[in-house]
Protein backbone atom coordinates (compact mmCIF):
# COMPACT_ATOMS: atom_id res chain seq x y z
CA UNK A 1 0.00 0.00 0.00
CA UNK A 2 1.16 3.46 -1.03
CA UNK A 3 1.92 6.04 1.67
CA UNK A 4 -0.96 8.38 0.24
CA UNK A 5 -3.12 5.30 0.67
CA UNK A 6 -2.40 4.78 4.30
CA UNK A 7 -2.79 8.80 4.94
CA UNK A 8 -6.05 8.93 2.95
CA UNK A 9 -7.08 5.57 5.19
CA UNK A 10 -6.49 7.38 8.72
CA UNK A 11 -7.68 10.75 7.85
CA UNK A 12 -11.19 8.96 6.32
CA UNK A 13 -11.04 7.07 10.38
CA UNK A 14 -10.45 9.80 12.15
CA UNK A 15 -13.02 11.65 10.97
CA UNK A 16 -15.31 8.54 11.44
CA UNK A 17 -13.65 8.45 15.07
CA UNK A 18 -14.41 11.66 15.64
CA UNK A 19 -17.80 11.80 14.23
CA UNK A 20 -19.05 9.05 16.54
CA UNK A 21 -17.29 9.97 19.40
CA UNK A 22 -17.27 13.18 20.16
CA UNK A 23 -19.09 15.16 22.96
CA UNK A 24 -22.17 16.64 21.75
CA UNK A 25 -21.55 20.43 22.13
CA UNK A 26 -23.47 22.51 23.72
CA UNK A 27 -21.54 25.18 23.66
CA UNK A 28 -21.95 27.99 20.99
CA UNK A 29 -18.52 29.13 19.71
CA UNK A 30 -16.91 29.05 16.81
CA UNK A 31 -14.16 27.10 15.06
CA UNK A 32 -11.28 29.89 15.39
CA UNK A 33 -12.47 30.11 19.26
CA UNK A 34 -11.49 26.02 20.07
CA UNK A 35 -8.13 26.81 17.91
CA UNK A 36 -7.52 29.76 20.10
CA UNK A 37 -8.04 27.76 23.20
CA UNK A 38 -6.56 24.85 21.81
CA UNK A 39 -3.28 27.33 21.71
CA UNK A 40 -3.18 28.73 24.86
CA UNK A 41 -4.18 25.42 26.51
CA UNK A 42 -1.08 23.63 24.65
CA UNK A 43 1.39 26.29 24.86
CA UNK A 44 0.80 27.76 28.56
CA UNK A 45 1.69 31.08 27.93
CA UNK A 46 -0.26 32.79 25.09
CA UNK A 47 -0.16 36.96 24.01
CA UNK A 48 -2.65 38.49 21.65
CA UNK A 49 0.30 38.34 19.29
CA UNK A 50 0.87 34.72 19.42
CA UNK A 51 -2.80 34.24 19.08
CA UNK A 52 -2.47 36.52 15.92
CA UNK A 53 0.00 34.62 14.48
CA UNK A 54 -1.08 31.08 15.33
CA UNK A 55 -4.67 32.18 13.23
CA UNK A 56 -2.85 34.13 10.72
CA UNK A 57 -5.12 37.24 11.78
CA UNK A 58 -4.36 41.29 12.79
CA UNK A 59 -3.40 41.76 15.87
CA UNK A 60 -6.44 43.61 16.30
CA UNK A 61 -8.90 40.86 14.90
CA UNK A 62 -7.27 38.63 17.53
CA UNK A 63 -8.22 41.11 20.11
CA UNK A 64 -11.47 41.32 19.64
CA UNK A 65 -11.76 37.38 19.18
CA UNK A 66 -10.02 37.48 23.07
CA UNK A 67 -12.39 40.27 24.06
CA UNK A 68 -15.59 37.24 22.94
CA UNK A 69 -14.03 34.59 24.88
CA UNK A 70 -13.38 36.91 27.86
CA UNK A 71 -17.30 38.13 27.83
CA UNK A 72 -18.28 34.26 28.04
CA UNK A 73 -15.47 33.67 30.70
CA UNK A 74 -13.51 31.08 28.88
CA UNK A 75 -10.40 33.26 29.51
CA UNK A 76 -8.80 36.09 31.45
CA UNK A 77 -5.80 38.43 30.82
CA UNK A 78 -3.12 37.75 33.33
CA UNK A 79 -0.01 40.16 33.78
CA UNK A 80 3.32 38.42 34.27
CA UNK A 81 5.38 38.20 37.02
CA UNK A 82 8.43 38.98 35.52
CA UNK A 83 7.92 41.02 32.58
CA UNK A 84 4.84 43.35 33.47
CA UNK A 85 4.86 44.62 29.97
CA UNK A 86 3.55 41.73 28.95
CA UNK A 87 -0.12 40.43 29.24
CA UNK A 88 -0.93 36.36 28.84
CA UNK A 89 -4.57 35.17 28.13
CA UNK A 90 -5.10 32.31 30.10
CA UNK A 91 -7.83 29.74 29.87
CA UNK A 92 -10.34 29.49 33.16
CA UNK A 93 -11.64 26.49 34.60
CA UNK A 94 -15.10 27.05 32.63
CA UNK A 95 -12.76 27.63 29.15
CA UNK A 96 -11.41 24.23 29.94
CA UNK A 97 -14.40 22.76 30.39
CA UNK A 98 -15.98 23.80 26.75
CA UNK A 99 -12.22 23.48 24.93
CA UNK A 100 -12.20 19.59 26.41
CA UNK A 101 -15.88 19.25 24.94
CA UNK A 102 -14.90 20.04 21.86
CA UNK A 103 -11.43 18.80 21.31
CA UNK A 104 -11.59 15.28 23.49
CA UNK A 105 -13.32 12.40 22.51
CA UNK A 106 -15.98 10.88 24.99
CA UNK A 107 -15.58 8.79 27.69
CA UNK A 108 -18.42 7.16 28.23
CA UNK A 109 -18.82 5.94 24.39
CA UNK A 110 -14.85 5.02 24.51
CA UNK A 111 -15.60 2.98 27.62
CA UNK A 112 -18.43 0.76 25.75
CA UNK A 113 -16.35 0.45 23.00
CA UNK A 114 -12.92 -0.57 24.91
CA UNK A 115 -15.28 -3.20 27.09
CA UNK A 116 -16.09 -4.93 23.55
CA UNK A 117 -11.83 -5.24 23.00
CA UNK A 118 -9.78 -7.14 23.66
CA UNK A 119 -7.28 -5.90 26.38
CA UNK A 120 -4.30 -6.14 23.75
CA UNK A 121 -6.05 -4.45 21.49
CA UNK A 122 -6.82 -1.54 23.34
CA UNK A 123 -3.16 -1.77 24.06
CA UNK A 124 -2.40 -1.68 20.17
CA UNK A 125 -4.74 1.69 20.01
CA UNK A 126 -3.15 3.41 23.12
CA UNK A 127 0.65 2.50 21.31
CA UNK A 128 -0.53 3.66 17.99
CA UNK A 129 -1.82 6.71 18.74
CA UNK A 130 1.21 7.72 21.39
CA UNK A 131 3.52 6.57 18.50
CA UNK A 132 1.55 8.95 16.16
CA UNK A 133 1.25 12.07 18.85
CA UNK A 134 4.77 12.00 19.54
CA UNK A 135 5.91 11.61 15.72
CA UNK A 136 3.95 14.79 15.59
CA UNK A 137 5.10 16.55 18.53
CA UNK A 138 8.63 16.00 17.15
CA UNK A 139 8.05 16.63 13.67
CA UNK A 140 5.88 19.92 14.15
CA UNK A 141 7.49 22.17 16.86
Amino acid sequence: MQIDDVIEMINEQWTDIYYLLHYVHEDHITHQAVRLLQYIEKNKEATIGDLAKHLAVSHNTASEHIKRLIKKGLVVKRRSSVDERKVFVVLTEEGRRVLYRHTRLDKDKLKKIFKQLDPLDIELIQKAFSILSEGARKCLR
